[in-house]
């Protein structure tokens, strides 16, 4: 039987090293699902291992995109699938890490399963979309499904200009007994062939907040504002409209000074991880240790469902 471990949490809280501890106990390799790590001219904001943690484990789909490509959860599944297979020919344990929610729920259960809508509700929806416009589809998700709209925002933000899914996202919400995004979290499961073992690493929150004040500091010091400049004739691509970079496109446009720019990523940044946290704590099969858990702690955990 093969199993995935999969580490998520906030961002922040050491998911990089829990998970590079792992797999070096475990011998595997590990597949990440950041969505804010896929684009290799997106270093710094986005908190990319560094040089050494890459090479002390091997790691997958991590800085393989350009942010002129275009990508979705779909096409993740698509291909973290294909690497599982891969990894699972030579090793039955492989490692997912990262705090992309949306991402996890794709890889682990599909995002097919949804239940029949009025067909009248599609209409309507239809309707005043053509009468208001796109604003009207996103101020809509945002009100009936704020949790998936503001994943969206962060994760995923060329989705909320397609229309069609918008018009998708709403009319689920509209006419079913829940948000759609609650459909992502219970639905039926697909065939995967490997078993999740899901750890959830977690802080209180004045930890979790201090340790992201920290790394924004370090980002800063270490040339973020550098990259964001040679990163600013691209700023409208998807796969910048994140936090890290869009505050500094901002400051660069004259619109805030530096040390505001850097308190609103701090700030936008620990909204992100309270959101993170909510998604997260849906799924009653993860298991949630505190954040300086040793690596045996963790591995025991593993071994007693693995054997």
């Amino acid at each position: 039987m093969n199993y995935l471990i999969v580490i998520v949490g906030p961002t922040a809280i050491g998911k990089t090293a829990h998970s590079i501890a792992l797999a070096k106990a475990l011998q595997c390799e590990i597949v990440s699902c950041d969505s804010r790590q896929f684009y290799k001219e997106m270093n710094l904001g986005t908190a990319v291992p560094e040089a050494h943690e890459l090479a002390a484990a091997p790691h997958h789909l991590i800085q393989h995109l350009s942010i002129q490509d275009s990508y979705n959860v779909g096409l993740f599944e698509k291909e973290a699938l294909a690497k599982l297979e891969e990894l699972f020919a030579k090793n039955n344990t492989a490692i997912l890490v990262g705090g992309s929610g949306l991402y996890v729920d794709a890889l682990l259960h599909g995002l097919d399963a949804f239940p029949a809508i009025d067909s009248a509700i599609r209409e309507n929806v239809k309707a005043n979309y053509a009468q208001q416009g796109l604003s009207y589809l996103q101020t809509e998700l945002k009100r009936l499904d704020p949790v998936y709209h503001a994943i969206l925002v962060t994760e995923n933000p060329q989705t909320l200009q397609n229309p069609q899914r918008l018009i998708r996202f709403v009319e689920v919400s509209l006419g079913s007994a829940h948000p759609y995004s609650f459909y992502l979290q219970q639905s039926a499961e697909v065939k995967r062939n490997f078993t999740p073992i899901i750890i959830g690493l977690e802080a209180p929150r004045e930890i979790v907040y201090a340790r992201i004040n920290q790394r924004v500091d370090r980002m800063i010091a270490n040339g973020l504002l550098e990259e964001a400049k040679q990163l600013l004739p691209y700023q409208h691509h998807n796969a910048l409209q994140t936090v890290g970079y869009k505050e500094l496109f901002s400051y660069f446009e004259g619109k805030s000074i530096l040390a505001e720019a850097t308190e609103l990523i701090k700030q936008n940044t620990r909204r992100y991880a309270k959101r993170q946290l909510t998604w997260f704590k849906r799924n009653p099969s993860t298991q949630w240790f505190d954040y300086q858990s040793p690596t045996s702690t963790l591995l025991d955990y593993i071994n007693t469902l693995r054997n």
